[in-house]
């Protein structure tokens, strides 16, 4: 392998950025069930995000290759070094096998949360540090923040984002009241209320400190 020339626009964390590489097939073998990938590393070189996206390649002995594709930016924004490389899935690296990887030092813009919209009711009374903690999330690199929900007598559904503790990696709901940057819409409900299932790749995060108080009305008795 061959490695010609590549470009990169600029990446921001969490997003999606466009890249273009140009390689050639320097071997005597056709290329057949290999994949074209990245790796984001540290200053040393210590994986951060192994596996990037994958896109398929072939080609013949000593046929040249330009190929456009996207790479998913890591989380948080700050230094990287991106090197590209094709794996034969299941197998190996090419790099592992003595190829050349080209690596890139990258510095990883904070996610544009400009057009971050939260979709909350009005009834929703908000943490004095609600926005700043939700824009900080966004410009970390997450597409979909969602938070905790206080409220006098919640449902049942609402008991799983009562207030308490703080980031949590593995949650297993939907974000409730979540704060998306688009295309990203609420495709879901939790006892009435907007909610976000994660779907696709977009990163997500649940904050239990980014808290909210939700005013439910109280039943009369009839």
């Amino acid at each position: 392998m061959r490695w010609l020339g590549y470009e990169l626009e600029p990446p921001q964390a969490g997003s999606l950025t466009r890249a273009r590489v140009q390689l050639e097939n320097a071997g005597t073998a056709p290329w057949r069930g290999l994949n074209l990938s990245y790796h984001w590393l540290d200053g040393r070189g210590n994986p951060i995000v192994w596996d990037g996206l994958r896109y398929e390649l072939s080609s013949a002995p000593g046929e040249r290759i330009e190929r456009d594709l996207e790479l998913r930016g890591p989380i948080p924004p700050g230094l990287y070094r991106l090197a590209f490389d094709l794996v034969d899935e299941r197998r190996f690296w090419l790099a592992e096998l003595g190829n050349y990887s080209p690596h890139l030092d990258v510095d990883v813009a904070p996610r544009d949360a400009a057009a971050a919209r939260a979709h909350l009711p009005p009834n929703a009374d908000l943490d004095p540090d609600w926005e700043e903690r939700v824009y900080a999330a966004h410009m970390e690199g997450y597409a979909a923040v969602g938070g905790s929900i206080e409220s006098r007598r919640p449902p049942a559904e609402l008991e799983p984002y009562a207030p308490g503790g703080g980031r949590n990696p593995g949650f297993a709901h939907p974000l409730v009241l979540p704060s998306l940057l688009p295309p990203l819409e609420p495709n879901t409900e939790v006892a009435g209320l907007p909610a976000w299932q994660p779907e696709g790749d977009e990163p997500w995060v649940y904050d239990a400190r980014i808290r909210l108080r939700l005013r439910l009305r109280s039943r009369k008795p009839t």
